[in-house]
């Protein structure tokens, strides 16, 4: 009774080690895609700290980083950008439908319905893509942009600011201004 238990013990071990055969080829190609994503998130939230405190906090729909010789993350679905200052209050915020982070460079790439909105000025930038640089905390694009506040609007193309928004640069104004005595245009 034990040697025919031991025999069917046998045998169906060897069955199974016989018929679980795979080709790695096959596995490779059905299971590895060379352009997907090695890493893919959803509502991310990804905070850069200075000496303990926040300076930017990132928050997306949808993430997906590719480690394809650089590490790029795109981020998909709408991103929103928290710029802090050096007490830990929101100064300004960012908001796009699509970003793509190079940890190499240090750049973020938002386009699509981007606005840049400062919270003390009650100003907003609109343009359709800008570069944030992490190094230098600068914001800049040379497409066409419209910078909104209470005292009106301003068109151009190009602008160069830092991520709080407070202080601009328009690279190429477009239209005229007619300035008040002693006014000066911030």
């Amino acid at each position: 009774m034990i040697s025919l238990i031991l025999r069917n013990a046998f045998l169906c071990v060897l069955f199974f080690c016989a018929a679980c055969q795979n080709d790695i080829a096959i596995v490779e190609r059905i299971s590895f895609q060379e352009d997907a994503p090695t890493e893919s998130t959803k509502d991310l939230v990804m905070t850069y700290a200075e000496a303990g405190y926040a300076r930017v906090e990132i928050h997306a729909a949808l993430a997906e980083t590719y480690r394809n010789g650089s590490q790029i993350t795109q981020i998909k679905d709408s991103l929103k950008v928290y710029f802090f200052n050096e007490k830990g209050a929101i100064v300004s915020t960012l908001s796009a439908r699509y970003g793509q982070i190079n940890y190499a460079t240090g750049e973020l790439m938002v386009k699509d319905s981007v606005r840049l909105y400062n919270l003390q000025k009650k100003q907003t930038l609109e343009t359709e893509a800008l570069f944030w640089n992490q190094k230098d905390s600068s914001i800049f694009t040379k497409s066409a942009v419209i910078v909104r506040s209470p005292k009106g609007k301003l068109f151009g193309k190009g602008i160069r600011t830092k991520q709080d928004f407070s202080n601009y640069v328009l690279l190429e104004p477009v239209g005229s201004w007619q300035l008040e005595k002693n006014q000066t245009i911030q």
